[in-house]
């Protein structure tokens, strides 16, 4: 058998362990996010931000404000829901590789190089409650709070797709469906989300 045959197959054999672990991690995401409405709020809440900025008239502008406030809280609840029923799996299911390479095992291979996911949806759903807007702000501080609750949104879909995917593939879908860089929402978080969440995945910038 030729060199270039053993390649092929070896090339095979590590596209199909790859994607087998892939839908493993997906299924495992898809297994504790089906209880909740996580998905279906955040859409809710990254769209309404949106609308809300575009009204004119305060009052139209006020009512979409609490309407979203309603939709913050509830999101923290499921939210807190969905990470404390991925907290229940085990180590070794939930590693995630910080390795450039999206090779498979890579994660149980070198697991010095990895960062535990249970411990980010737990980052996540604390940065997520701390980005809920109290009653009673003025309309700049209320947007403000809206940028910041945008951020965290993305970074966290950002983790949830480097888990199921790779980290690479993660960022590109940040770019295609949000048209930003993983670097600017990492920017846009609270300060305090984005020093643990460095910390957590060994990134010492």
């Amino acid at each position: 058998m030729s060199g270039l045959s053993w390649i092929l197959i070896i090339g095979a054999g590590i596209f199909w362990l790859q994607t087998n672990e892939q839908r493993r991690r997906m299924g495992l995401l898809a297994k504790h996010l089906a209880p909740t409405r996580v998905e279906k709020i955040l859409g809710t809440l990254i769209d309404g931000y949106l609308k809300a900025l575009e009204f004119q008239d305060p009052e139209r502008q006020q009512h979409a404000w609490n309407a979203l406030g309603r939709q913050e809280q509830e999101l923290v609840e499921h939210f807190q829901r969905f990470a404390d029923g991925f907290a229940t799996e085990s180590a070794e299911a939930t590693r995630v590789s910080t390795l450039p390479l999206g090779l498979p095992l890579l994660d149980r291979i070198l697991p010095a190089y990895t960062f535990d996911m249970r411990q980010a949806l737990a980052l996540h759903a604390q940065a997520i409650r701390a980005a809920c807007a109290p009653e009673g702000l003025d309309a700049a501080a209320r947007r403000d709070f809206a940028f910041t609750m945008t951020a965290e949104l993305l970074l966290m879909q950002h983790t949830c797709h480097w888990f199921g995917k790779t980290r690479t593939i993660a960022s590109i879908r940040l770019v295609t469906r949000h048209k930003t860089q993983y670097e600017q929402v990492l920017a846009s978080v609270a300060p305090t989300t984005r020093r643990a969440y460095l910390k957590l995945i060994g990134d010492s910038n």
